[in-house]
């Protein structure tokens, strides 16, 4: 993972207030747009580390602050954070984050510095609010060109909502997610795939829920490794910088 420097903090207006959301830019200070929704945990290092990544590919890379209705709290990363975590979901407004969610897709498509397409990133929770922004937006033409979803938590409440999901996507399940079972990973793949012709949907052995977080919790080194070179490849073939 790239080592994070200090984004630039913006504020999008939305429904009730304004939202802060940090913009990390490529080099060459130009690019494609993405929009990284955060995990459960907040907007933390790790988050901002894979918004460094994607910045170092060629993106524009918004990251939104969702939780800021709660007073955008970032809660430590694994065992210990987790009841807290768990507290925030529960407060949290879903229909409300999905609103911010797509302003914040359609303030990176205005950013000066976004040329060409954008498309939408999620871990976890953020699997789950990319997934419902691309149908949401979808309605109002505005789909994001593409989806990453990792193991988003959300998905199997989300899946009526799978046919006005027409963006490409790139799904990632480990199969020992203590959350979603294999059973579960089977309806979805089943459901986005019905929906769409341009789903790529892919599963790792011995990985569980948010594999890609570095916490050693959660950190499973070959599945991460494995997926996130996947994702760079398929972004680059879906939103070519």
């Amino acid at each position: 993972m790239a080592t994070t420097s200090s984004p630039e903090v913006l504020s999008v207006d939305v429904e009730g207030g304004s939202m802060p959301a940090d913009l990390h830019l490529p080099a060459s200070g130009a690019g494609p747009g993405i929009v990284l929704y955060q995990e459960i945990f907040g907007v933390t290092e790790y988050i901002s580390s894979r918004a460094a990544d994607l910045a170092a590919l060629g993106y524009v890379v918004l990251v939104p602050h969702l939780y800021w209705r709660l007073g955008d709290p970032v809660v430590e990363e694994g065992g210990e954070g987790l009841p807290r975590a768990m507290e925030l979901m529960g407060q949290f407004d879903w229909e409300a984050g999905v609103r911010d969610g797509v302003a914040a897709l359609a303030a990176v498509r205005d950013r000066p510095e976004v040329r060409g397409p954008a498309g939408v990133v999620g871990f976890c929770f953020g699997g789950g609010m990319a997934f419902n922004v691309a149908a949401a937006a979808g309605a109002d033409r505005a789909a994001p060109d593409a989806l990453v979803s990792y193991y988003g938590s959300a998905l199997p409440s989300l899946l009526g909502i799978a046919p006005q999901v027409t963006s490409p996507s790139l799904h990632h399940f480990g199969l020992e997610d203590a959350y979603i079972p294999v059973e579960t990973v089977g309806e979805i793949e089943a459901a986005v795939t019905a929906a769409n012709d341009d789903v790529t949907f892919l599963t790792y052995e011995g990985a569980g829920h948010a594999f890609d977080n570095p916490s050693p919790m959660f950190h499973h080194e070959a599945a991460s490794s494995q997926a996130w070179v996947t994702t760079e490849s398929w972004l680059l073939e879906k939103l070519p910088v």
